[in-house]
């Protein structure tokens, strides 16, 4: 329909005349409430942001004189927060003489990434930054998000 027709049309029905396709042959247009529409868009989005959930990053602490059982706890720790899709930096802070041997740090950051190699990747290698030396882990798998676990959740609360 021509384009004086389609605005008459818009007009005499109290809405506005949108292209859609622009770039069609010949171009497509709406008859819609424009307000309305620009409204429930910018709701649909701001629903869209409230459920989305972005990959937070987690840090576990620990030093170098940290026993194996208590990695192995923390090492739990770490494959937990991967498994729920977030990064993870693994720290070792080193106090006093302890910087002199940097290399029992990265035996701990080895441990550890070895352990949890299963649920993450190594994103960034160990760095000394300061008196600390970090890792940062990457989830190798999307979250696993299961029915059962809101479930599993109230029965223990009761």
């Amino acid at each position: 329909m021509p384009f004086a027709q389609a605005l008459q049309n818009a007009h005499e029905r109290n809405l506005d005349l949108v292209e859609v396709a622009p770039n069609a042959v010949p171009p497509v247009c709406r008859l819609l409430d424009y307000g309305k529409y620009k409204y429930e868009q910018t709701k649909r989005e701001r629903e869209a942001r409230k459920h989305a959930k972005g990959a937070e990053l987690k840090e576990v602490r620990l030093t170098p004189k940290t026993d194996e059982h208590d990695l192995l706890f923390k090492a739990r720790t770490v494959q937990r927060f991967l498994a729920e899709g977030d990064k993870v930096k693994v720290t070792v802070r080193f106090k006093g003489r302890e910087l002199a041997h940097p290399q029992l740090g990265r035996q701990v950051l080895d441990f550890i990434s070895d352990t949890v190699k299963a649920t993450g990747a190594i994103e960034r290698v160990p760095l000394m930054e300061g008196r600390a030396m970090s890792l940062i882990l990457a989830p190798t798998a999307a979250p696993a998000v299961t029915a059962a676990a809101p479930a599993t959740a109230e029965a223990k609360a009761t």
